[in-house]
């Protein structure tokens, strides 16, 4: 049985405290609390916080993205950039890009990416996420020309393009090495920051996939609580993880009819199921809106990113009981790309944050990594600042207080846009402990600042 007693600890702000570990949980907390044989931290009035919880990532791709090639800002700003990086790419076979924006070197395919890198195959994923590239090398490797899988796109003469959109599944079974990335350094760069728990909102994961991510977790290899969202409808995720929401992906570049959206979210229902619905257009979410008017809502339902939120659909959300799980790490990341290519009356609605919790709407702050900022200390910053890259404020009227933004990583992960989550007696032991008081942390929110993380009582990681 673990137990450890933590001196001195700030609580809350301003009022400190003894707290003692035992048994994975919080046993005690209070003044002067007695330590005859246990071992002791003192924490020097360093504030004690509830561990943070990411509320969507893609573990395994956060993994891949370690040894990947950096294809867009800032490592590459230009088409000689992006040569040069893959010129210089270590080995001399396949090679994986990751973060391409189209400022580089415009909408690339297979003839455009071939004037880059010729010789290796290469497939380069769009810092989006939704669509990757493959030079001819690489497409004729896994036969992309008379593939099936829908998301192969092809021009008016039906050849390949090379764009291949959300099929990462199929993409991954055609490439010569398919098993899923070992997950241990993740997990300790999780820890690091203060993340005992996430959810990976990964859509779809196939069987040996959700295999590797049970048995991620029951090693320690992974030693946050985990939460999956792409756990197929009618199955559970086993032991040592939990099932979330059903994920359900509007993609722009298809969308669904709502027939067929109502259907899939009445069968995610009906099996007792919410469902967590990536959208990040206007398009996607009065389509969604629709939709949820058609089958009701059920709680635990949320959308994921809400990149657009109209004004007017604020009450709407309100009523309909929906959580959103947004990522303002993004303005942080490319927020200057984004004011360059929004449409300027579309600019208020980018990432909304202060506007939801004003309007009743429950919000989540999270990181989507690899596709942002990992650090949920950056999230927070940038959810209170909201300054992109060259300096300018995205959304001045969508800031959030630095304690709001905090909480938003506080929250459960079954409930992300609940009440934040307290170090109370009984509680579970999962715990950061802060080198600072929280006041000051707020000044400047910084990972830097947390001492020591504790997963039901155990020491993921301290310095």
């Amino acid at each position: 049985m673990t137990e450890l007693l933590i001196r001195c600890a700030e609580i809350s702000a301003g009022s400190r405290a003894d707290v003692l570990i035992r048994g994975g949980a919080v046993a005690a907390i209070g003044p002067h609390l007695p330590a005859t044989g246990l071992p002791t931290l003192e924490a020097g009035g360093g504030a004690l916080l509830p561990g943070l919880h990411d509320h969507h990532l893609h573990l395994h791709a956060l993994a891949a993205d370690t040894n990947s090639v950096r294809c867009g800002p800032p490592h590459a700003h230009t088409a000689g950039d992006l040569a040069r990086a893959f010129a210089t790419a270590p080995g001399n076979g396949w090679i994986r890009g990751v973060g391409y924006a189209e400022t580089v070197a415009g909408l690339l395919d297979s003839a455009g990416l071939d004037t880059l890198c010729r010789d290796r195959p290469v497939r380069m994923q769009h810092r989006s996420g939704a669509m990757w590239i493959l030079n001819s090398a690489a497409a004729g490797l896994v036969g992309l020309d008379t593939a099936t899988e829908p998301g192969v796109e092809r021009d008016d003469s039906g050849h390949a393009t090379g764009r291949v959109w959300r099929a990462d599944t199929w993409l991954r079974s055609r490439l010569p090495d398919t098993r899923p990335p070992d997950l241990t350094e993740i997990g300790a760069r999780l820890a690091r920051y203060g993340i005992t728990g996430i959810t990976d909102a990964t859509p779809d994961l196939p069987q040996d996939t959700l295999a590797a991510l049970i048995a991620a977790r029951r090693t320690g290899a992974l030693p946050q609580h985990l939460n999956l969202l792409g756990v197929p409808l009618g199955h559970t995720g086993g032991p040592d993880i939990t099932t979330g929401a059903y994920k359900i992906v509007l993609a722009d570049s298809g969308l669904p009819d709502i027939d067929t959206l109502v259907a899939t979210i009445a069968r995610a229902h009906a099996l007792g199921r919410p469902v967590a619905v990536h959208c990040v257009s206007r398009e996607a979410l009065l389509i969604l809106l629709a939709a949820f008017d058609d089958t009701g809502t059920v709680p635990g339902d949320r959308i994921e990113h809400g990149a657009l939120i109209p004004a007017e659909s604020i009450g709407t959300l309100n009523r309909l009981g929906i959580t959103v799980v947004t990522q303002p790490g993004f303005l942080a990341d490319r927020g200057d790309d984004y004011r360059r290519r929004t449409e300027p009356e579309d600019l208020p609605d980018l990432y909304r944050c202060r506007s939801l919790t004003d309007g009743g709407v429950g919000l989540a702050l999270s990181s989507d990594a690899p596709y942002g900022p990992l650090d949920p200390w950056q999230v927070i910053a940038a959810a209170v600042a909201r300054r992109a890259p060259d300096g300018a404020v995205v959304g001045a009227t969508e800031t959030l207080g630095a304690p709001t933004a905090l909480g938003r990583y506080l929250a459960p992960l079954h409930n992300p846009g609940g009440p934040a989550r307290t170090v109370a007696a009984g509680a579970p032991a999962d715990l950061v402990l802060l080198d600072r008081p929280i006041e000051r942390m707020f000044l400047a929110p910084t990972s830097d600042a947390v001492r020591a993380t504790f997963i039901q009582g155990v020491t993921a990681f301290a310095r």
